[in-house]
């Protein structure tokens, strides 16, 4: 396969991957306990390209909030105590930028490919 071509399309595993990570820590930004995660991206093999290096877990903690939960007396009866529950630790306008980044990756690297293609096929017209 044509070396750039090849590169492209790695460069687009990569995006895409990094865009799922992105659509999963936006899918549980109100999930009580949840640590976003973070795509590394590096260069691809040999020089050429793009790939996913690391995918890791942000330790840094949620903000606090205090909920009334429902516990048993030992007489049987339920009554309310207030406990301190970790939200989400995602940040939504950092992941709205992450994801409009890995679409304009993901859009540059189609274009690359498609204007590839042309002068493949343009070549090759002009050989026969």
């Amino acid at each position: 396969m044509i070396n750039g071509i090849s590169s492209n399309l790695q460069a687009l595993s990569a995006f895409a991957t990094s865009q799922a990570v992105t659509a999963d820590n936006v899918a549980n930004v109100n999930t009580d306990g949840y640590q976003s995660a973070r795509v590394t991206l590096e260069t691809g093999q040999g020089g050429y390209g793009v790939a996913v290096q690391d995918i890791s877990r942000d330790q840094a903690p949620g903000p606090l909030r205090y909920e009334e939960l429902p516990v048993e007396t030992a007489d049987g009866r339920t009554e309310g105590e207030w406990t301190a529950v970790e939200g989400s630790n995602v940040d939504l306008s950092t992941e709205m930028v992450h994801m409009i980044n890995d679409e304009n990756a993901y859009s540059a690297n189609l274009a690359s490919i498609r204007t590839q293609d042309e002068l493949v096929g343009s070549i090759l017209n002009m050989i026969a």
